[in-house]
C-alpha cells in the first residue's frame, strides 16, 4: 500500500487505522522509492495491535518494480540509493512538463501535485492534463503524448531489476517482483526474468494483487513452485489515486492468506535473518 509519502492519498498513520477497520492483521507500507513514512506507520500499527513489516517498492527498468520487505531500520546504502531514484524521477518529470509546454500544453508542478500526491509520475501528469482540458480521457494523454515513443515521452533512468534485488539482498531484506502480470510478458519471458534474478537473491513473486485474476494467480503459483520461490501479496492500495481498490481487499474480493507471511518468516529465520 502507498501513502502520501509517495502517490497515495492517505497518511501513513491513517493507512494503519484503515487497515485495522478492514480487519487486516499484518501490513506493510511500500511507498515508491522512499522509507520516509515507515516510522509513522509502524508507530500507528503498534498502537492498533497490528503486525507491521517495513517495506518499499523500488523502481527498476522495463517497468519492473521490486518490492522489499523487512527493511533494516537504518541503512545508509538503501537511503542513498532511494535518494538517487527520487532525483532521477524529478528530472524526468521536469523534462515531460517541458515537452508538454513546447506542445502548447503548459502545466506547473503545483498543478500536478494538486492531484493529491507528493511523488508523481505520468498518471498524475495525465490527470492534470485532463483537468486542464488538454485531453478528453486519461487514456488519450498516453496514446497521444505520454506513451512510449510519443511526443512528450521521456524514458526512465532507473535501476535494473538486478540492481534492485542485489541492493535488497545486500541489506538483508526480502525481494519480490511486484505485480508481474502487469508487465504483460509471455510466460516464457517472465520465467527468463525470474531465472536472471534468482542467483542475485530474489525471494519470490507477488502473486496476490488487485489486478491479478484467479487464472493469473495459478500461472504465477506454478512459476513460483518450479523455481522454489515464495509468494507475497497485497491490495496495492493508493486511496483516491487508484479508485476501486480497497485496502486489504483489493478489487474483486482479493484475499492474501496469513500463510504467505508465515512462510516468509520461516524462510528468513532459516537464513538467520530477523523477522
Amino acid at each position: 500500500m502507498h501513502s502520501t509519502v509517495s502517490d497515495g492519498s492517505l497518511t501513513p498513520s491513517a493507512l494503519a487505522g484503515k487497515a485495522a477497520e478492514a480487519g487486516v492483521t499484518a501490513l506493510s507500507l511500500t511507498d515508491h522509492d522512499s522509507t520516509e513514512g515507515l516510522e509513522e506507520a509502524e508507530s500507528a500499527a503498534g498502537w492498533l495491535g497490528l503486525e507491521f513489516i517495513r517495506g518499499c517498492e523500488i523502481s527498476a527498468n522495463g517497468s519492473v518494480d521490486v518490492l522489499g520487505y523487512y527493511l533494516p531500520r537504518h541503512s545508509p546504502l538503501l537511503e542513498e540509493a532511494l535518494a538517487r531514484l527520487r532525483n532521477t524521477r524529478n528530472v524526468r518529470n521536469a523534462a515531460i512538463l517541458e515537452r508538454l509546454a513546447s506542445l502548447g500544453m503548459p502545466l506547473s508542478e503545483e498543478e500536478v501535485r494538486a492531484q493529491g500526491v507528493n511523488v508523481f509520475g505520468r498518471p498524475h501528469i495525465a490527470a492534470a492534463m485532463l483537468h486542464r482540458g488538454y485531453v478528453r480521457r486519461l487514456g488519450e494523454a498516453f496514446s497521444l503524448y505520454l506513451g512510449r515513443g510519443k511526443s512528450a515521452y521521456v524514458p526512465k533512468d532507473v535501476f535494473s531489476a538486478e540492481e534492485a534485488v542485489s541492493l535488497l539482498t545486500g541489506i538483508g531484506a526480502s525481494s519480490f517482483i511486484a505485480h508481474p502480470l502487469l508487465l504483460r510478458l509471455a510466460e516464457a519471458d517472465l520465467e527468463k526474468l525470474v531465472r536472471r534474478l534468482i542467483p542475485i537473491g530474489l525471494t519470490g513473486i507477488e502473486i496476490y494483487h488487485s489486478e491479478h485474476d484467479r487464472r493469473g494467480e495459478r500461472l504465477l503459483l506454478g512459476i513460483a513452485e518450479r523455481y522454489g520461490l515464495l509468494s507475497c501479496g497485497g491490495s496495492d492500495f493508493h486511496g483516491q489515486a487508484k479508485p476501486g481498490v480497497e485496502l486489504g481487499r483489493g478489487r474483486g474480493g482479493l484475499r492474501v492468506p496469513a500463510l504467505v507471511l508465515d512462510k516468509l518468516k520461516e524462510h528468513r529465520l532459516e537464513k538467520g535473518l530477523p523477522v
